[in-house]
């Protein structure tokens, strides 16, 4: 069966093994899962403890690599990186909304995964390497709030729907922050119940501590 198999492969063209491809492609595989590891598992999870985009990006970082690395060959380069980023962008405005900072690291999980594997013998593994330590140091310096504030957000269920309205938007924020006794900053309104007089809020605010952000659901 073996040797039918081989015969095959011949008639068809396609080689049984490209030794040196195929380890290079190992490599750049485990490479690559072990920048996305790292942003993930230890940038972006200790703090929102989202599990489920943890799935979510881990797995893309796989799919992308094997499917722009057996790809390469194809020559589709540059257009066929940003049609990918094309399409994940229709499928941000078609699906239910991601939050912007969830989405900011789907795009990083996407760009690292192209990278590493569509960089051609151009590109030096110096450069490739110097390209991903940098991008892991600037979402550390960010993430770690050294240039932005720590903002993290709550959804809350609000009775008082009659200060939901655009022209009492500082009074909302006023009586949400005597409520809680967080320095919300911003607030945007969900579903409202009129039969309870509810409405779902989604807090924004700062705060020192990294607290997790498990309540956005």
């Amino acid at each position: 069966m073996l040797h039918d198999f081989i015969i095959l492969t011949k008639i068809l063209g396609i080689p049984l093994i490209d030794t040196e491809d195929f380890i290079e492609m190992v490599l750049r595989f485990v490479f690559n899962s072990t920048v996305v590891l790292i942003i993930v598992r230890y940038l972006y999870f200790p703090i929102t403890k989202r599990k489920d985009y943890l799935f979510t990006y881990l797995s893309f970082s796989v799919i992308i690599f094997f499917l722009c690395h057996l790809l390469a060959n194809v020559k589709l380069g540059l257009g066929f990186a940003l049609g990918l980023f094309a399409i994940f962008g229709i499928i941000r405005y078609r699906t239910n909304p991601i939050p912007i900072k969830e989405m900011t690291y789907l795009f990083i999980i996407i760009g690292i995964s192209v990278i590493n594997a569509l960089a051609n013998k151009k590109v030096s593994y110096a450069e490739l390497i110097t390209t991903n330590f940098l991008i892991i140091a600037v979402t550390y310096l960010l993430e770690k709030k050294y240039f932005v504030k720590a903002e993290s957000r709550k959804i809350i269920l609000y009775e008082k729907i009659d200060l939901i309205i655009p022209g009492k938007r500082e009074e909302l924020i006023a009586d949400l922050k005597e409520r809680t006794g967080l320095n919300i900053h911003r607030a945007e309104i969900g579903r409202i119940n009129f039969l309870r007089d509810t409405a779902r809020v989604r807090i924004y605010y700062y705060e020192n501590s990294d607290e997790p952000d498990n309540n956005d659901g």
